[in-house]
């Protein structure tokens, strides 16, 4: 599971880790839609800033615009620390709100464990992929395809592409070379917010989500490419390999392998904020 991607009761939370200040940023918006369910947390949080104008104070102070991953890409999200979101939580009438601060609590902990033996994140990864429903042999496909992912960023940062905006741009190209489809598009299919599409994908989205990364790095590799341009180019021949086998397997089968299935649970009754 992406390192900036965490769960709490099946909803995914963005974070980002601030090595300096060695603590965690969380979107305030995922907060909100996990202590309330609602399906428009963006304008719950804007409401619930109105009403209590001491909660806007704070968080117009006190909360940092960090860049989290949204539709693909990096952009600005409010976030909060720790002591930041608890102050946030005595606004939200939940009775998740305790179970969530001791959720919060262990969250910083295991960081602190994971520092020192990074291999407990992938063991963690399983764990929450495990308690939101997923097989063994899903879990293993999505594993196996974050190694493959994890040697191509590799490669582009040793071979000068910027890491965030650039990585978002190839990833892009490659995704919608074998697709058909742009990242934004296939989350769009398949009903998808702020999720983490790799966490939504079939099997097969998975295995070939992976061909066309393992043959972008391989052809970069043995094309020498070098900076944003050289590697978009290997990244779209990379993809076209995973689109002409997905071709093949679909004239074979009849059945399309990009799918608007998703993990999400099923929708409950919208708590609007009064």
């Amino acid at each position: 599971m992406n390192k900036e991607i965490t769960v709490f009761e099946n909803k995914q939370i963005r974070r980002h880790y601030d090595e300096k200040a060695e603590e965690w940023y969380f979107s305030l918006v995922d907060i909100v839609e996990a202590l309330t369910d609602s399906s428009n947390p963006t304008d719950y949080l804007k409401k619930l800033r109105k009403r209590d104008a001491d909660l806007n104070s704070y968080i117009g102070t006190n909360c940092p615009q960090v860049a989290m991953l949204t539709n693909g890409k990096n952009r600005k999200t409010l976030a909060g620390n720790a002591q930041q979101i608890f102050r946030l939580i005595q606004s939200i009438p939940s009775p998740k709100a305790e179970p969530f601060k001791q959720w919060l609590a262990k969250v910083g902990y295991e960081r602190m464990q994971e520092i020192q033996d990074p291999s407990l994140s992938m063991d963690r990864a399983r764990e929450n992929w495990q308690k939101m429903g997923r097989s063994e042999k899903w879990i293993q496909q999505r594993m196996t395809g974050q190694e493959t992912r994890n040697k191509l960023t590799d490669y582009w940062q040793e071979s000068g592409v910027k890491k965030g905006e650039e990585f978002a741009v190839l990833t892009n190209i490659i995704h919608q070379e074998w697709t058909g489809l742009t990242v934004k598009k296939h989350k769009d299919l398949k009903g998808l917010k702020s999720q983490n599409l790799r966490d939504h994908m079939s099997e097969a989205e998975l295995i070939f989500t992976a061909l066309a990364e393992l043959s972008t790095r391989q052809i970069a590799e043995t094309e020498k490419a070098k900076g944003l341009h050289q590697n978009a180019a290997a990244s779209k021949k990379g993809g076209a390999v995973a689109k002409n086998a997905r071709k093949e397997l679909e004239a074979k089968t009849g059945k399309s392998v990009i799918t608007g299935e998703n993990f999400l649970p099923p929708k409950k009754e919208n708590k609007k904020l009064k």
